[in-house]
């Protein structure tokens, strides 16, 4: 697994960054209560997907753990919360690049190769679901957020910065070996607490300039994906998994899945709370985690992830088939 804080089951626990989950009120439904580093109350998309590859319930990251030989033979997530494609969205904030995840995956292979020798390796790459979530980091964040991109980019020309990043990071893992590839796409990001607060208006509107930046986004980036896979040469089948629709359904229209609170997270406000300002020793915490889509100002609950992953797979499962 590859990618940004949808997918870091704790990678950056022990960076010198904000952006951590290792703290309450993060894990809160977590076996054992333990905030491992997961962006939510529970699970992640990692972990879920893992179940349904029936592969393992819980995926590790590759840091900060001892694994065993199993963890490594079943695989692991090398993602980074509040990483990107733009090279400039892991600096600000101090997390691992997309090239430093690679670079931790031929540390992986290293290892795999020493546990099972170079063949069974070979075979285990052959036959691995590479799980790549990132660029919601670098919309939110790094366009909207900072002065550093949006003074110089217009929003089409910025998601063609992305689709440079993308288009790099997938001919890397291809390059490693990987046959099949999914490939998430950005969700409504105008629909996000945070960005509601901050862009939506005395109503919390979604907020259209960062939903259209997602849907150019996704959009566009179909057309690179379409054009990897007929390349002659290129060897690895990507499949685009698209959550937009999903997300948006659940932060409008919610109460279809017996959500009550579709646009706070769970912390404090919910306006506004995530990563260190989310922290159960200085705000409350809402009693009923779920009725909320939304855990923090930025991520999703455990129940809302296990709907988006569902109808993840009954879109695009039969094409994630060997």
């Amino acid at each position: 697994v590859f990618g940004d804080s949808i997918v870091d089951p704790g990678n950056n626990n022990n960076l010198h960054t904000q952006i951590k989950a290792n703290h309450p009120p993060y894990g809160k439904d977590f076996d054992g209560h333990v905030a491992t580093g997961r962006f939510s109350n529970g699970l992640v998309p990692s972990d879920l997907v893992a179940q349904k590859l029936h592969v393992k319930k819980l995926v590790a990251p590759w840091l900060n753990v001892d694994h065993t030989p199993e963890d490594l033979l079943t695989g692991v997530s090398f993602a980074s919360g509040a990483t990107g494609y733009d090279p400039l969205t892991p600096k600000i904030v101090s997390v691992i690049t997309l090239e430093q995840q690679l670079e931790y995956f031929d540390e992986y292979r290293r290892k795999l190769v020493a546990i099972a020798g170079e063949e069974e390796a070979e075979r285990i790459i052959d036959g691995a679901f590479f799980f790549v979530c990132a660029g919601s980091d670098d919309v939110a964040n790094t366009y909207f957020t900072t002065p550093f991109r949006i003074l110089e980019y217009d929003i089409p020309s910025y998601v063609d910065l992305l689709l440079v990043g993308v288009d790099k990071f997938l001919r890397s893992v291809s390059a490693r070996g990987a046959k099949l590839i999914g490939f998430v796409g950005l969700p409504p990001i105008g629909c996000v607490p945070s960005q509601r607060t901050v862009g939506g208006g005395l109503h919390r509107r979604c907020e259209p300039k960062r939903n259209y930046a997602a849907q150019l986004y996704n959009s566009r980036v179909q057309v690179l994906i379409d054009g990897l896979n007929a390349e002659p040469g290129f060897n690895t089948r990507v499949v685009y998994l698209g959550i937009y629709d999903i997300i948006r359904e659940l932060a409008e229209g919610g109460e279809r899945w017996g959500f009550t609170e579709t646009t706070r997270g769970c912390c404090g406000t919910g306006l506004i709370e995530v990563t260190n300002l989310c922290d159960s020793r200085f705000m409350a915490v809402c009693q009923d985690v779920s009725k909320h889509v939304f855990f923090d100002s930025f991520h999703p609950t455990q129940r809302a992830y296990k709907i988006i992953v569902d109808n993840m797979w009954d879109t695009y499962g039969h094409l994630l088939q060997p």
